[in-house]
């Protein structure tokens, strides 16, 4: 079976993004950049809602195909690995009533699930096929999983800026079992691996 994984940034006060939907108040650097290059290698399916799909599919499609640059930290060749494995995986959208455009980048590679089947799609996709079933950002969409038992595992990696006004990443109680905990050199940020209760 496969395990559904959420790996989300958060300010070290548990926000998910600043306030106004703010997410570049995030300390997202080169320790999150890597962990990210992780998490997608170990995927088989990537699941976002219709937010997160918007914004991902305007942003690495162009990282992934740009050239080389050191000196530019979004073009390192880290991140350009990232986009190129988004490009590759196939994408679960949950949303209602959202299309995704015909000239999309990801258009070919991204099924579109309405929020009421969802769970059953989510409970499909762990029966089948190879790898996690990894969701980043999201919140939404993943917090309504964890009503369903769908969630097995929670990565936080959890930055040194508290953003009090911001969105907190969960909307509901949630007991968690810790897994481990990873240190990055040169960063300030802290991953925290949970493991869902059930």
């Amino acid at each position: 079976m496969r395990t559904v994984v959420v790996s989300n940034i958060v300010s070290l006060d548990g926000s998910y993004e600043g306030p106004g939907g703010d997410v570049m108040a995030l300390n997202t650097d080169a320790a999150f950049d890597a962990y990210n290059l992780e998490r997608i290698r170990a995927a088989g399916t990537v699941l976002l809602g219709r937010r997160s799909f918007e914004g991902f599919s305007s942003y690495w499609p162009h990282v992934a195909d740009a050239p080389h640059d050191p000196g530019n930290r979004a073009l390192d060749d880290v991140n350009r690995a990232i986009g190129r494995r988004y490009d590759a995986l196939p994408k679960v959208v949950v949303s209602d009533g959202f299309v995704v455009p015909a000239d999309n980048p990801w258009h070919g590679t991204t099924t579109v699930v309405p929020r009421a089947d969802a769970a059953a799609r989510i409970a499909a996709e762990k029966e089948h096929g190879r790898g996690d079933v990894l969701v980043f950002a999201s919140r939404t969409t993943w917090n309504g999983l964890l009503d369903h038992g769908l969630v097995d595992e929670i990565h936080l990696m959890v930055g040194p800026r508290a953003l009090p006004g911001g969105t907190p990443v969960f909307d509901r109680p949630t007991d968690l079992r810790l897994l481990g905990t990873r240190r990055f050199e040169g960063s300030d940020n802290v991953l925290l691996r949970y493991a869902v209760r059930r």
